[in-house]
């Protein structure tokens, strides 16, 4: 069993997902994101008053 060095598994690591395109952690972030803007909207537009 041969040991590598932290560093040359990030190196490969890193290579390796160069080529993948968007991963799935960067559209669950984006998801997240979008849904708390949507939720902070729906949840902040109840306390808007008319006074018509």
């Amino acid at each position: 069993m041969e040991h590598h060095p932290a560093s040359a598994w990030l190196a490969g690591a890193a290579n390796a997902a160069e080529g993948q395109g968007p991963g799935l952690l960067r559209i669950v972030l984006i998801v997240m994101i979008l849904g708390c803007a949507l939720t902070a909207w729906f949840l902040l537009r109840g306390y808007r008053r008319k006074d018509d």
